[in-house]
């Protein structure tokens, strides 16, 4: 008998219904869906202490796109956030910023809300051991820390962009020094829990000068996640931008020149299922940031493998699959970019979430479809 599946998400989420879409083409029963509010509401024992312990397939999808959901999260982190001495706001003071779209409201204490909620749906989830979880809360945690999954992915041999070393950097210029010290004119910052190319910097630190390319918008009363890449040159401007990304807590990566196709810089989301690299889009921008929601677009697959060497190409597809299987996770969508030569490559970032590539098809099924085939769930 083909088990149930239970489904943790935004119920009215793209993400859920076009996965409940897809079980209900393959003649397969919806999903039970437990919204994220309500193990914010309750205790997450208490809500799934509901649920039947039979078997049954647990997917665990993104807690995004909800403003509700994102400020539980805020509130569940601010006593975690100010003892790691991250700035945090109060439940009383969130209350009184306007809900606005896009804006940045304290990623880490964000982030430690989500870990907090994650732990606690592990140790549930432990206690269900007929359930097959696809998800697992330990896989998405580490998916969602790029200091952690850099310094592992590099211990595992997967080649990875280099990153500074020597702790934490907190201050500007302790950045510029270090960027002096190491030989490198420029560098992404990244928020560690950051995604989405959200909380993002390129910074150029040279002899002629230094910028920084970034996707957050600062309107000297609050900070957004802006669609139009900005571009600083001021000294005092780059400093306010590098001090917020440092003071959240950043992974500082040598910048790599990522390899060009007519024109455009590209680098390929390679969605990696179950030890195949199922799925791939090609993302192509006229800069080196290349999200399709900052102005990237989709390319040809088979133009840009045609022009890889095989061996390239499979090394790459491989190290995706080595960043899935090492997760723990079903699925991991993991950003890797070629070199300007085409032969080398490194693997950017892995999304524990990444699974969302609407209009691509494999033996005739959509990702999700794909998925659920996989997962050898057949309608009885």
């Amino acid at each position: 008998m083909t088990p149930p599946v239970l489904l943790i998400g935004n119920p009215a989420n793209r993400r859920v219904t076009m996965f409940q879409a897809a079980l209900v083409a393959q003649g397969l029963p919806a999903a039970r869906v437990i919204a994220w509010s309500e193990l914010f509401a309750g205790d997450a024992a208490g809500v799934l202490g509901r649920v039947p312990a039979t078997p049954a397939i647990v997917r665990i999808d993104s807690a995004g796109e909800d403003d509700e959901v994102e400020r539980a999260l805020l509130r569940r982190g601010e006593l975690a956030a100010r003892a790691e001495g991250y700035p945090a706001v109060s439940a009383k003071a969130l209350g009184r910023i306007p809900r606005e779209l896009g804006r940045i409201l304290y990623p880490r204490q964000h982030h430690l809300g989500f870990l907090a909620v994650l732990d606690e749906l592990a140790a549930v989830l432990a206690a269900r051991p007929a359930w097959r979880v696809v998800q697992p809360p330990v896989a998405i945690a580490e998916l969602f820390d790029k200091r952690v999954t850099s310094a592992r992915w590099n211990r595992l041999g997967i080649p990875v962009p280099d990153t500074l070393r020597g702790g934490l950097v907190r201050d500007p210029d302790d950045l510029r020094a270090r960027m002096e010290a190491a030989g490198w004119p420029e560098v992404y910052v990244k928020v560690a829990s950051a995604s989405s190319a959200s909380c993002l910097a390129i910074f150029t630190h040279a002899r002629d000068g230094e910028y920084a390319i970034t996707t957050v918008e600062d309107t000297g009363k609050a900070r957004y996640n802006t669609r139009k890449l900005q571009r600083l040159t001021d000294r005092r401007a780059l400093d306010k931008l590098l001090r917020f990304l440092l003071g959240e807590g950043a992974q500082i990566e040598r910048s790599i020149p990522k390899a060009m196709h007519d024109d455009h810089h590209f680098d390929l989301r390679v969605l990696a299922i179950d030890g195949v690299a199922a799925f791939t889009v090609v993302r192509m921008a006229p800069q080196p940031i290349t999200n399709l929601h900052l102005g990237g677009q989709r390319g040809d697959v088979e133009a840009v493998r045609a022009r890889v060497a095989p061996a390239a190409w499979e090394a790459a597809m491989a190290s995706c699959v080595a960043v899935q299987r090492a997760s723990g996770a079903f699925h991991v969508g993991v950003d890797v970019m070629f070199e300007r030569d085409l032969r080398g490559h490194r693997v950017i970032e892995g999304n524990a979430f990444g699974d969302l590539l609407p209009n691509l098809t494999r033996d005739g099924l959509d990702v999700y479809g794909w998925q659920i085939a996989r997962l050898g769930l057949r309608a009885t």
